[in-house]
């Protein structure tokens, strides 16, 4: 099924101010331009349907608040990564996807940053296929493959990112870091991204790591068999939303990595010398079969609020918030078959969880331990498909996720 809905928002928003009148600050804007882009242009067209520009980052750089940005189904092998610089504005986002729901590959395989040798950093500039420093955008239906680092977004606000697909590339599929407030990373799928250059060490799903900024909200994710972490969220130091979201199969050296430093944590809620105290938002969420821990605190002392999460088979402890003086608040959660079900510490409040309900909770506790439901397509809105019987507990009790 094609989706178009940027297309019909678009047609919507032109016919509201047509039929709203003429206004002053309404005659002073430029109208808004549709830029096309297809493999087959040429980037001195004029960038209409049939004339379309042949790289998205002509169309970038033309791009101005209102404007949207649609690319043609194909693959768009980089030679430089695609950088956005220029920021739309709160009622005129610049949007940049998909035509129609056509399928749109950006290959940064090319990339000389890609290919980083062992110990070897990457220039600020060339981190990601696509480098982000603006605000109000929204983008969309795009996958994102071979890139250093998929998406690279720093010091970028008030955007939404939707129904993004960002794997195999050679560090985090997705990083949003630096000052970065309100943004929306929405049904993403990240997976098998890796860093050979650090053995392992960094490259995670989804990774809002070293800054700060309000509002930022994860929903729908699903981040698997990374060779870091799942969700990462070392030195951030403002509160997230993590909701509705999948970590499984991290950490683990799938590419026969040397010195192997990959960590396996299903969602990493913290970490730095001395980690700061954030409290951090997770609910409705799953980890299973991990490398190391489902959901870890990592050093955060902060009220982290864990709620109506699940954890399953992972090789460390499910829910790991031990650290001295941390304040985490656990209700509701549900841990089945972890090598231990929760290391609390002194400050932790646990109430309603799995453990404090006492028995044994094993597969055969639940309903199913099959994951495919929840890890086939998603529906054609990009949300995650049902599991309805995924680690539901048998006996009725209300604990753990819901999908």
């Amino acid at each position: 099924m094609r989706n178009t809905s940027i297309w019909t928002s678009a047609l919507v928003s032109a016919a509201l101010v047509t039929l709203s009148g003429p206004t002053a600050e309404a005659s002073a804007a430029p109208a808004a331009t549709t830029l096309v882009v297809a493999t087959t242009g040429d980037d001195s067209a004029a960038g209409t349907f049939t004339q379309p520009l042949r790289t998205i980052q002509r169309a970038v750089d033309l791009a101005r608040p209102g404007d949207t940005i649609a690319v043609r189904g194909g693959t768009y092998t980089l030679t430089d990564n695609i950088t956005i610089s220029t920021s739309g504005t709160a009622s005129q986002p610049i949007t940049l996807g998909a035509y129609q729901g056509e399928h749109v590959v950006v290959d940064g395989e090319r990339l000389p940053a890609s290919h980083t040798p062992v110990g070897g950093s990457i220039p600020r500039a060339e981190r990601g296929a696509i480098h982000q420093e603006a605000s109000y955008w929204r983008i969309s239906d795009l996958e994102i493959v071979n890139g250093p680092y998929g998406v690279y977004c720093d010091g970028c606000n008030n955007n939404v990112f939707t129904r993004l697909r960002t794997h195999d590339n050679y560090e985090s599929g997705f990083q949003l870091q630096g000052a970065s407030g309100n943004n929306q990373i929405l049904n993403l799928d990240s997976y098998g991204n890796r860093d050979p250059r650090k053995n392992g060490e960094s490259a995670d799903g989804l990774a809002v790591k070293e800054g700060s900024g309000t509002g930022n909200v994860v929903r729908g994710a699903r981040l698997w068999n990374n060779v870091d972490d799942g969700f990462d969220n070392w030195k951030f130091t403002s509160p997230i939303l993590i909701e509705n979201t999948v970590a499984y199969g991290n950490g683990f050296n799938r590419w026969g990595f040397p010195d192997f430093a990959g960590d396996g944590n299903g969602f990493k809620l913290g970490g730095g010398s001395p980690a700061p105290a954030v409290a951090h938002t997770l609910r409705n969420s799953v980890a299973f079969k991990n490398a190391a821990h489902g959901v870890t605190d990592n050093g955060n002392t902060g009220a982290l609020a864990l709620t109506r999460t699940s954890t399953y088979a992972n090789a460390g402890t499910g829910f790991d918030v031990d650290t001295s003086g941390g304040r985490a608040v656990l209700t509701g959660n549900l841990s089945v078959a972890d090598a231990r079900a929760v290391a609390l510490g002194a400050g932790t409040v646990s109430s309603g969880n799995s453990w404090d309900l006492g028995g044994t909770w094993n597969a055969a506790s639940v309903l199913s331990t099959d994951p495919a439901p929840l890890t086939g397509a998603r529906r054609s809105d990009g949300s995650l498909p049902s599991a309805p019987s995924f680690l539901v507990p048998r006996d009725g009790a209300g604990v753990g996720a819901r999908f």
